[in-house]
């Protein structure tokens, strides 16, 4: 870069005097000067004080801070469709930036993280269980998830964060199936000492409603501080008895929602868990019976009304 010094280009009298030195082919090449004042006309204006490049191309941003009580996400979508309605020159692109470029990004980042998850736990299912089907009926347990996330956010009027709700999300991931894999695991164990599969399937359900209702509460309790935003002073709780408690503390309005996102989720999939995976399990046992094993009986233990579990 090849700067005048800051005495000459700081006073426009100096500027106007500088010449330009050209070469006069029509004199066979001599050397010629004229001052600026010549081919130039000056003026006041405003304009931009430097140029701005990303990915090699000029670019000018416009900012603007959303006013409280707006959600940034309406404006945009006000914004975008008044960009729509514009007639754009040839070379000019317009687009959202900022916040919702990140948004954008976050949320294609965390969409390849949940597919990478989801493609992890159906590996090790189709290996624990040994079926190419039994572990989509354990997916339909994150269905349910999301349709609960989706319900919980709409029916209590939240603001859904793209970065915080999606961890939340892929969290539920794990935790969902798990719950999903104590039925058809205990069932599949129930069969192979020789129950029916209808009894098999009451008695899983039964016996495992315990132990899948115990672990969900134990979450969502465990996470009900950390939605309403309670922050506990231990140290002087064990110094003087005095916990300072404080409800809605700063961390609570980036955290909360990602406590929201998993209470609502593992509720709502957590009751319909108990219902639609058995019911799911026996509808494609009585498939694969009908259609799949023609000629294989199974074996029942006449005795399985007197086991002990």
């Amino acid at each position: 870069m090849v700067r005048l010094e800051t005495d000459d280009r700081e006073q426009i009298e100096k500027l106007l005097s500088l010449n330009v030195v050209y070469r006069d082919m029509n004199m066979g090449g001599a050397l010629r000067q004229v001052p600026i004042t010549s081919v130039a006309n000056i003026h006041y204006s405003t304009t931009f004080s430097q140029i701005n490049r990303q990915d090699q191309s000029r670019i000018v941003t416009l900012g603007s801070d959303v006013l409280p009580g707006y959600n940034a996400n309406e404006i945009v979508a006000q914004i975008q469709a008044l960009i729509e309605d514009m007639e754009v020159p040839n070379g000019y692109i317009i687009k959202m930036g900022g916040e919702q470029e990140e948004q954008n990004e976050s949320m294609a980042f965390l969409g390849t993280a949940f597919g990478a998850a989801i493609l992890l736990i159906y590996l090790i299912l189709a290996t624990q269980f040994n079926s190419v089907v039994k572990p989509f009926i354990i997916f339909f347990t994150i269905l349910l998830s999301l349709i609960g996330v989706l319900l919980g956010f709409i029916i209590f009027n939240k603001d859904f964060s793209i970065i915080m709700s999606g961890v939340g999300i892929i969290a539920l991931a794990g935790i969902v199936v798990k719950n999903g894999i104590l039925l058809i695991e205990f069932i599949e164990e129930l069969r192979g000492r020789g129950y029916p599969m209808r009894e098999a399937i009451i008695e899983g359900g039964a016996i495992r409603l315990t132990p899948v209702l115990l672990t969900a509460s134990a979450a969502v309790l465990g996470l009900v501080p950390l939605a309403l935003g309670i922050t506990v002073d231990f140290v002087g709780l064990f110094r003087n008895l005095e916990p300072h408690l404080i409800v809605g503390g700063p961390s609570s309005i980036f955290w909360n929602i990602l406590a929201w996102t998993i209470i609502f989720g593992l509720t709502f999939s957590t009751i319909l868990t108990l219902i639609m995976v058995p019911c799911m399990y026996y509808v494609n046992e009585r498939v694969r019976d009908k259609w799949f094993r023609k000629g294989k009986q199974e074996v029942v233990n006449p005795n399985w009304q007197n086991e002990t579990i």
